[in-house]
């Protein structure tokens, strides 16, 4: 694809966009070159909309340039679920996927999807013809198009929530791009021949200036981080019903280090709505984003920055122009935590969920702990599904009472359960990827974190928090894939061993955090931490979280 004298002052990812001929590229072609396991920068851009990132293996970088040889590229797969959910037999098309073709791991991610990694060039179309063989896609899972739609993942606590998570999958099936194009080019279907020229009705050419996310939430969890998201929808429950949703607009997590233009945002509440007007309304939203958004800078192009810059009330406006009235207020609600409630849970259809601990999401098999084969064998018997929650965690669900007690036997012979050891920290921690295969972080995350809290465990039982639920989110660059700036405590690296820390975001997500320290190395962390641990564990009032404490105590501005 080449690219065009830019005259319109905008991105260049503008022109790759609507040059790709709704987001074929060359991509079919440079799959079949056998010289090199990359593909052409100009098809990795358009590849994301596909499902699927270029990546390399930073770990062995510096070797291969000794040896001469190319970077060693391999691909992360994203796989779409609205909501997080699987069945036993699609768990079990993953699971073989991720041996046959990636890492041998799964990853569970914040926003409730599965991903691959290690996925070199040769195996990129078989895997995704084996994601769809699963009646499953990862289409519009990256791309600057809506992307995968969350919701609190189980439906079953109430049917508020169950409606909720219909809504979920089909604001999800109807932002899904129109064009033909993946299924030419991973599932070998011809081109449909037309007379009529090929349209996106809604993104168009050039399709969405950046990343949109939507999520729902469920008052009192707002386990997807719902401020977080481009536009969210909080559930409204009136005497047992779903009677609308409060909406809300512009949040964000990213940002560039050395650009103070650059921020966090948390969403605000805009009205309230009724649920047959979700869709319309979604609608305008991305309609306006699409419209005003920046093309220019990519850095300015999300959401919260169309907002921060025009102003809430010019937003409010304008999507009331385009609906053709105006929003009712925003009705009362209340968030209680941001986490995840662990072990057994009967749902109102009478079945059992079983929220499992999955340490920063990675599904893999170590010593002692064989998470993998358990959850492989549980699949093998289960007659419900599998559900990701946005903390990275897994819920077996829909179990039948005559099943329980055989997935609990699974579960313990594998070593696999949630360990009455692990504190609150651990179990309210989640990492990104990061290292070694994310090309923008400038330090570990995943591969650390644990670590880290088993020093940062050793302070906590000490002053006997070890039961207290303290949010701990850690990035290695600050894009915010892993949310750090809402944790109580978060870190996000600026160089390798080394990491900002950030304090005082609230328990329920609502607040962001503060920088407190930069470019600390593990030690600074720890010398840092533990007065303001001890402090909390002996000055703390009834029922304060630890992000209210460093404020009341100005331990942050």
């Amino acid at each position: 694809m080449a690219v065009k004298n830019n005259k319109e002052n905008v991105s260049p990812d503008e022109y790759l966009k609507e040059e790709s001929n709704y987001l074929r590229g060359t991509i079919e072609d440079s799959l079949n070159d056998p010289i090199t396991g990359s593909l052409p920068y100009e098809d990795t851009k358009i590849l994301k909309f596909h499902g699927s990132y270029q990546q390399h293996d930073r770990d062995v970088e510096k070797e291969r340039k000794k040896q001469k040889l190319e970077p060693l590229y391999q691909f992360m797969i994203r796989v779409r679920a609205a909501g997080g959910v699987a069945t036993p037999a699609q768990w079990l098309a993953l699971d073989k996927i991720s041996s046959e073709y990636a890492d041998g791991t799964l990853k569970l991610t914040t926003r409730q999807s599965f991903q691959f990694h290690g996925i070199f060039k040769k195996n990129l179309k078989s895997s995704m013809q084996s994601i769809n063989n699963a009646l499953m896609t990862t289409i519009a899972t990256c791309g600057d198009v809506n992307r995968n739609v969350m919701c609190n993942p189980n439906p079953f606590k109430s049917a508020v929530a169950e409606e909720a998570y219909k809504y979920a999958a089909e604001l999800s099936e109807y932002f899904l791009p129109k064009s033909n194009a993946y299924y030419e080019i991973w599932l070998n279907k011809e081109k449909v021949k037309t007379t009529q020229e090929e349209v996106e009705p809604l993104y168009k050419k050039r399709y969405l200036p950046r990343k949109f996310k939507i999520g729902i939430a469920i008052p009192p969890n707002n386990d997807i981080d719902v401020y977080a998201s481009d536009l969210g929808f909080t559930v409204i429950e009136e005497k047992g019903k779903l009677v609308g949703f409060n909406v809300s607009v512009g949040g964000g997590m990213g940002a560039t280090f050395g650009d103070e233009t650059t921020y966090p945002r948390l969403a605000d509440y805009i009205g309230f709505i009724k649920p047959e007007e979700l869709i319309n309304v979604a609608e305008k939203v991305i309609e306006i984003q699409r419209d005003y958004g920046n093309r220019k800078d990519r850095k300015h192009a999300r959401i919260k920055y169309t907002i921060a810059h025009r102003g809430v009330d010019w937003f409010v406006e304008e999507l009331e122009k385009r609906l053709g009235y105006a929003l009712e207020p925003n009705k009362p609600f209340h968030f209680t935590t941001n986490g995840d409630l662990y072990g057994w849970l009967k749902g109102i259809n009478n079945k059992w969920f079983y929220t499992l601990f999955v340490e920063n999401g990675r599904v893999k098999d170590q010593e002692n702990y064989t998470l993998k084969s358990a959850l492989r064998e549980v699949a093998e018997i289960h007659t419900g599904d599998f559900r990701l929650t946005g903390n990275q965690n897994l819920i077996i669900g829909n179990v039948e009472e005559k099943d329980k007690q055989q997935i609990e036997e699974i579960l313990i012979k594998h070593g696999v359960q949630n360990d009455v050891t692990h504190t609150g920290l651990r179990r309210n921690a989640i990492a990104c990827v990061a290292l070694n295969t994310c090309g923008l972080a400038f330090a570990e995350a995943e591969r650390y974190l644990p670590s880290l809290i088993d020093k940062l465990d050793t302070i906590i039982r000490d002053n006997g928090l070890e039961e207290e639920a303290i949010t701990i989110r850690m990035t290695g660059c600050p894009n915010g894939c892993g949310r750090s700036r809402l944790g109580e405590i978060g870190f996000i690296g600026k160089s390798p061993g080394r990491y900002n820390v950030y304090l005082g975001a609230s328990h329920n997500g609502d607040r962001l955090n503060t920088l407190y320290r930069e470019m600390l190395d593990e030690a600074g962390i720890l010398k840092e931490l533990e007065p303001i641990i001890k402090s909390y564990a002996e000055e703390r009032e009834e029922k304060e979280t630890f992000g209210d404490f460093v404020h009341r105590k100005k331990i942050i501005d």
